[in-house]
């Protein structure tokens, strides 16, 4: 069990918690560190609700970010798409087609260097002149806070010391989630989880074994994904494992496999192809699922009858992990069994300190993406 919210199984290996990791994780805790004071409710963003007010009565806004700018509000968005009212369009990447202009629209730009190229272009094409919008960038004269500034939006400033990835608990995250109609401050959740032994237990030993894992040269992390309103949310966890741990020839290759769907794709080399791999299960138990039609199921599939959709999908996810453990294919699992801010705000917690001590424990730094800069040059060459 990690929490009330969510039962955790870990990886299954006979090494003991590293004593190192324990000592790094309290003193992460103990640092003066905004990225993990961002997880606690002593974290003051740089908006009120007095600021945003006025955009209250909106019904759809469109997010304009690239990597950790959007990713976190999607995975907010998707997760707890049940309680939210309003309509939330993202546009993270480069399209052929934009949508036509048929209707004023409130933009929330998003960038900690303001200098993002295909969020410059992205605001460039979607964003009109009798449109409301929000910038989030850090407060310096980069060219979204200029641009902001042409277009009288209100600036909300970036923390310049949380980087894109990390962010999901700050402004960049939280913002959106006020808009949604959201409990903003049940996603803090590290106050009440430092206090809990079987998490501050359950983290240790999980990236005792992950180490255990790329000391043996077992590199690809496969999230095997039973829900579908979790994918954004493990695009993030996948952005933040790559970006963080991927340098100086280390790392660890996060891949999202869909369920069911995947059993008929990729499962058959996950049984039984290349032993390079350890697994994450995800699921959440859903109170609410669609019935099937008994009067339908013919007399071969019997085993049908009285069924609902998520108890398909459950007796699939078992099955898999008990062919897992048949084979002594190494796998942790997340069971969530309620989908509210303070579940999802235990996820981000978690995956964020797993993330930040796994690098340190690899004598990487964790929070850059040196990178990832030269293609950024790169592709300024060529446009000039």
């Amino acid at each position: 069990m990690l929490t009330s919210r969510i039962s955790f199984k870990n990886l299954k290996i006979t090494k003991k918690k590293s004593p190192l990791v324990k000592k790094k994780l309290l003193a992460l805790i103990k640092e003066k560190n905004e990225i993990i004071k961002s997880l606690t409710k002593d974290y003051k963003n740089n908006f009120n609700k007095k600021t945003l007010k006025k955009f209250k009565n909106t019904l759809e806004y469109r997010v304009i970010g690239m990597g950790g700018s959007s990713l976190g509000a999607q995975a907010i968005y998707d997760f707890l798409n049940f309680k939210i009212k309003k309509k939330f369009f993202f546009f993270y990447n480069l399209k052929k087609n934009y949508p036509k202009k048929n209707k004023n629209h409130t933009n929330l730009v998003i960038s900690k260097s303001g200098n993002t190229i295909e969020t410059i272009v992205n605001a460039n094409l979607l964003i009109k002149k009798k449109d409301r919008n929000i910038f989030i960038t850090e407060n310096k004269k980069n060219y979204l806070h200029i641009l902001a500034e042409r277009l009288k939006a209100d600036i909300i400033h970036h923390n310049d010391y949380i980087g894109g990835r990390y962010s999901v608990l700050s402004e960049v995250g939280m913002l959106p989630a006020e808009l949604m109609g959201l409990n903003v401050n049940n996603f803090k959740q590290l106050n009440n989880l430092i206090k809990n032994k079987s998490f501050f237990n359950a983290l240790i030993s999980n990236v005792s074994s992950t180490l255990y894992f790329i000391k043996n040269k077992k590199f690809n992390s496969v999230i095997i994904n039973y829900d579908e309103k979790s994918e954004n949310l493990l695009k993030w966890y996948q952005q933040l494992i790559a970006e963080s741990l991927g340098k100086q020839n280390k790392g660890l290759l996060p891949i999202i496999s869909s369920m069911p769907k995947d059993n008929h794709s990729v499962m058959q080399l996950y049984l039984d192809g290349f032993k390079n791999n350890f697994f994450t299960f995800f699921y959440v138990n859903e109170h609410k699922s669609e019935k099937l039609n008994n009067s339908q199921i013919l007399s071969t599939k019997d085993y049908l009858k009285n069924k609902n959709l998520q108890d398909i999908i459950f007796a699939q996810k078992k099955a898999t992990e008990n062919v897992f453990n048949k084979k002594n294919i190494p796998f942790r699992s997340f069971e969530i069994k309620k989908r509210n801010e303070k579940t999802l705000g235990e996820l981000f917690c978690f995956f964020i300190l797993e993330t930040i001590l796994i690098g340190k424990s690899l004598n990487l730094n964790p929070y850059d993406q040196p990178a990832v800069e030269l293609i950024k040059q790169e592709t300024k060459k060529l446009l000039i």
